[in-house]
């Protein structure tokens, strides 16, 4: 059974927020000027969107977060959806899972007002694409004719000055990179909130562009790589190891590209567009190399694009609204394919979705 990407949806709350007004909605925290600076500077966003007013008060949970992109998804008239797959890396609910309160308050705004099966995803930035992969594999195994999957992120909720808490062990460090406090402070000038919602089906849409899945690739690495990033449940507090990042963060993605190339016999260069999810900038250069090393002639690499100078680093949310906002702002021809790369560096784990546009 083929499944297709028939609809994409999105939602970026509130105005966009520029690198300077950053604090009027995460507030200051003591001593994290400098820091602010040399991560903006490195990370290459410019703007981004929190789900919080001026006062730290949230606009949107997660969950309405990803209402929202549902609404956008589905702006038309569909046809009974019975299976949910949903990842987020925050929720203000342990339990039950993200997909379970999402459907009822998709049932409050009269979007999916029936029962239905539901996978609730957990992890960083890959818990929605592995969410994806789980809707896709209802629509090709036949269970679903028709399937929603949603990414959404609040990260702003435990970033925020109000609320967060670093240990601060700054003087035990002369490198403050190597601080538990810069660990997660440098994260409140990297990671902002959205959401994104794909509808899927086991037939193109008749009136307009699909995308065909053409296979799934995921690999975790956590068998051989430490532990990078994590929500801490007891104290919500969001940590993140760059010194480990910066160790295995691209090769873990080159063996994993070519992992999956190799499993489905397919090349680099078929591909019109690579859409990876790019935590910073920081990383362009060696992910451009990862990118030549894979493609027939490295001096003319496959292309890439991404939003996130100008959408900010929505962490699981990221790949949907990457993908609504290029299907958006590009033509999209018959017959070209997309590359959907995400990596994660919770403890490395990474998904691959291949994609081939068609318009009749």
């Amino acid at each position: 059974m083929n499944c297709y990407i028939t609809r994409t949806g999105s939602h970026l709350p509130g105005p966009a927020v520029e690198n300077d007004d950053i604090h009027r909605h995460l507030g200051w925290l003591d001593g994290e000027a400098k820091v602010r600076d040399t991560v903006l500077a490195m990370n290459g966003i410019v703007r981004r969107h929190y789900a919080q007013d001026e006062q730290q008060q949230p606009t949107h949970d997660v969950y309405d977060l990803g209402v929202q992109a549902v609404q956008d998804c589905l702006c038309e008239e569909t046809g009974a959806i019975t299976y949910l797959a949903a990842g987020t890396t925050y929720s203000p609910l342990a339990a039950p899972g993200f997909a379970s309160i999402l459907h009822h308050r998709l049932r409050e705004r009269s979007c999916l007002d029936a029962p239905m099966e539901i996978s609730s995803h957990a992890g960083i930035c890959s818990s929605a694409a592995a969410a994806l992969v789980g809707a896709i594999r209802g629509i090709t195994t036949g269970q679903h004719s028709s399937a929603l999957a949603v990414g959404a992120e609040h990260a702003s909720e435990v970033l925020k000055a109000s609320q967060i808490q670093p240990v601060d062990d700054r003087d035990q460090y002369t490198n403050l990179r190597n601080s538990r406090w810069f660990m997660s402070v440098f994260l409140r000038f990297m990671l902002s909130d959205g959401a994104g919602a794909f509808l899927l089906e086991n037939c193109p849409d008749p009136n307009g562009l699909s995308l065909q899945v053409n296979w799934t690739h995921s690999l975790s690495f956590a068998h051989e790589t430490p532990l990078c990033m994590k929500l801490d449940n007891r104290t919500e507090l969001l940590s993140q190891d760059v010194s480990i990042l910066s160790r295995h963060l691209i090769p873990s993605a080159a063996k994993f590209l070519t992992s999956g190339l190799e499993s489905h016999s397919d090349t680099l260069d078929s591909y019109t567009i690579i859409l990876p999810h790019m935590s910073s900038f920081f990383f362009r250069r060696k992910l451009e190399r990862v990118i030549a090393n894979h493609s027939r002639d490295p001096q003319h690499p496959v292309p890439y694009w991404t939003d996130l100078a100008t959408s900010g680093n929505t962490g699981a949310a990221s790949i949907f609204i990457m993908l609504d906002h290029y299907l958006r702002e590009h033509e999209i021809r018959n017959g070209e394919r997309i590359l959907l790369f995400i990596p994660e560096s919770g403890q490395f784990n990474f998904v691959m979705i291949s994609l081939t546009a068609v318009t009749e």
